[in-house]
């Protein structure tokens, strides 16, 4: 089947869309990369985006106009490889993230994603999928991350210990025991390890009064040194001590977080490059102590996706806290890095429209049982 996926992170850099071709369905899955592109939101847009992600206030009105902008914006992308390649069979969209809550204690938690699937499906003559997080939050769920029983189908190896680490704005990873051990489904792990590229990101706006949004290859981190006595303080932060299931987002890693890092780097008299090589230094560390703590088995291999695995300096980082492992791509083992969230969102459409198949792990997420994740909506 011919399953477009389409996902825009909590960087807010735009929204991929990928075509794919899916048959089987768990541990036979198969994918076929097609197409895929990048569909930039317009600059007004994204700003209001990234406003009401750091809690700004709207009128019910503006609510409805601002997740309707956003649907017609993945209607845009659709549009784009709709016209150019194979035969659409259906969407499977993530929507843009503008609020996550973890749960709390005996409270559920909330998860708040825009773009609407009606509109997607009617606009576009195409069924579509949304609104995947919810099911799993109504189960006692983090909602997050959703990607690891994908990973576990398509990117477990007979034989290595890997960890998948997506580093969108925020870093999530998988693990994955080899297929080869006893029960190895069930010893799949997944968590949100903290800051992607949010706050490295924001501290390139900061740096250059919103002249760039991002640090391109890691090349001017790479002209400072990281002050480890300042991530060492930074690391202390309570979500790096909890232990999984967990998830995160801008609420926690936001501007406010990166000005009281900043705050605290003035005492040390850091230079603009030493700053933001400490930022970055800090993702890399974040990521190696989380598997630390929560992974009792060396790593093989570590494959990277998402826009931080094309930053250069990131990965030299994160191959210094851990020497023994591997680090790639998910390219180098067939999965294209650029696509694997957007990817992932058209296998979870199919597993819920197609056939049926729970998309959640509830060891991942915390849910109580395994969820059909994500409303149908067809089109008119």
């Amino acid at each position: 089947m011919y399953c477009l996926g389409l996902m825009s992170g909590t960087s807010v850099d735009g929204i991929d869309a990928a075509l794919v071709k899916i048959t089987g369905t768990e541990l036979d899955l198969k994918i076929n990369f097609i197409a895929g592109i990048t569909h930039c939101y317009p600059e007004k847009l994204r700003h209001q985006i990234l406003e009401v992600c750091a809690e700004q206030k709207l009128s019910m009105t503006e609510f409805a106009q601002l997740d309707e902008a956003i649907a017609f914006s993945f209607v845009e992308a659709v549009n784009q490889l709709k016209n150019n390649n194979t035969p659409i069979e259906l969407i499977g969209s993530h929507g843009q993230t503008v609020f996550h809550r973890p749960p709390e204690k005996d409270e559920l938690g909330y998860s708040l994603q825009l773009g609407r699937g009606a509109i997607i499906a009617n606009l576009t003559k195409i069924p579509t999928v949304n609104n995947f997080r919810v099911a799993d939050m109504a189960a006692g769920g983090q909602g997050a991350p959703l990607v690891p029983k994908v990973d576990a189908y398509i990117l477990s190896h007979p034989n290595h210990y890997r960890c998948v680490q997506n580093i969108g704005g925020i870093g999530n990873v998988t693990y994955l025991p080899p297929r080869q051990e006893i029960d190895w489904e069930n010893k799949v792990m997944g968590w949100d390890t903290g800051p992607g590229n949010v706050l490295i990101d924001l501290a390139i706006q900061k740096l250059t009064n919103g002249q760039k949004t991002y640090d391109k290859n890691g090349e001017w981190a790479a002209k400072g040194t990281p002050n480890q006595s300042l991530i060492k303080q930074w690391l202390n932060q309570e979500f790096f001590q909890k232990e999984p299931p967990k998830s995160t987002g801008r609420e926690l890693f936001s501007v406010e977080f990166l000005e009281k890092c900043w705050q605290e780097s003035l005492a040390y008299q850091l230079s603009e490059e030493d700053f933001l090589a400490t930022i970055t230094d800090f993702t890399a560390a974040s990521i190696a102590d989380s598997y630390g703590q929560f992974i009792k088995q060396p790593i093989n291999e570590v494959l990277l996706c998402g826009g931080g695995s094309h930053n250069l300096y990131l990965k030299q980082r994160l191959k210094q806290h851990l020497p023994q492992a591997n680090i790639l791509t998910t390219d180098e083992v067939g999965m294209n890095a650029d696509y694997k969230e957007a990817i992932a969102f058209a296998v979870l459409a199919y597993w819920r429209f197609v056939k049926g198949v729970p998309g959640n792990l509830p060891k991942v997420t915390g849910a109580k049982q395994p969820m059909l994740l994500g409303d149908v909506h067809l089109p008119l």
